[in-house]
């Protein structure tokens, strides 16, 4: 079974998170790749080529990964315009100008800002049932470590993190010390859950697997009982294929406050404490 990390297009590319802060992302050299906020590999790539490009350059990012960048441009100016656009029209989400010529320009303070707008109680309603960027994710049923029955209609009110996940799976495993530090800062944040759910493999197996690495994260029980097994359960009775929700392991989304999809990636996220602040704020401003 495939498990290599990819990207999943909702109008943004799968957001590989990196250091960021009001203090040390405003302070960054330019040249410090690593303080890029949300680059993966391939954004990380694009940022050094914008850096061995001449003036006049920008470059461009937005919540979630996305990215661009313009170079020998006739003016400082038209670098930005033509790089926004560019990020823009490529991915759909609001993009903000990270440096220009050899300035690092970013305002940590309004990124996080940039992740809404959320759908209001009666846009979700409305919402088609899938996977992208405004759609209200599919009702899954499961159980949680005690054995309670649940579904993701019982967590509305709450932002949900729902990470798809397999310890027969090495992205899957590599991550799972980054999301062990995000849930730990969760303790202050009770309207934000995290409900991962295994596949591919029953929940013993994947639970035995945790426990020998110590890790205290809310594994849920996704019914999966086997490798065979590449099906959920959903709310109304129906079954859905794992590969419908995934196109690779791990996959994680974060739903609203009213279960809309807010984000996705598809693949392993590296420094998953980077996402605290986007997190809180779809707590703070969704589920209106």
């Amino acid at each position: 079974m495939p498990d290599s990390p990819g990207l999943l297009r909702q109008g943004f590319l799968a957001a590989i998170c990196f250091v960021f802060s009001h203090t040390t992302t405003l302070a960054a050299a330019l040249d410090d790749v690593e303080a890029v906020p949300h680059l993966d590999s391939a954004g990380r790539e694009g940022y050094r080529d914008f850096l061995t490009f001449d003036k006049h350059r920008a470059f461009a990012i937005a919540p979630g990964g996305a990215w661009s960048w313009k170079g020998g441009e006739s003016s400082a100016e038209s670098a930005q315009q033509s790089t926004l656009s560019a990020c823009g029209e490529e991915n759909g989400q609001a993009c903000v100008l990270y440096a220009v010529d050899d300035r690092v320009v970013f305002d940590a303070r309004a990124w996080s800002r940039l992740w809404g707008p959320y759908l209001s109680r009666r846009e979700a309603d409305r919402a088609h049932a899938g996977l992208n960027r405004g759609e209200r994710f599919y009702n899954l049923a499961f159980r949680s470590a005690a054995g309670k029955s649940m579904t993701l209609a019982d967590l509305r009110g709450k932002v949900v993190l729902l990470h798809f996940w397999g310890s027969w799976c090495s992205p899957c495993r590599s991550e799972m010390p980054e999301l062990q530090k995000l849930y730990r800062q969760l303790d202050a944040y009770p309207d934000i859950r995290l409900v991962l759910l295994q596949v591919r493999e029953g929940f013993a197996q994947s639970r035995k697997w945790a426990r020998q690495q110590h890790l205290q994260l809310p594994f849920h029980d996704s019914g999966v009982t086997s490798s065979s097994m590449d099906w959920l359960r959903l709310a109304d009775g129906n079954q859905i294929r794992d590969r419908d929700l995934a196109a690779v392991f791990p996959t994680t989304y974060i739903l609203d406050k009213h279960g809309v999809v807010v984000f996705a990636n598809n693949g392993p996220v590296m420094h998953w404490p980077q996402f605290l602040p986007l997190l809180r704020d779809v707590a703070a401003r969704s589920g209106k």
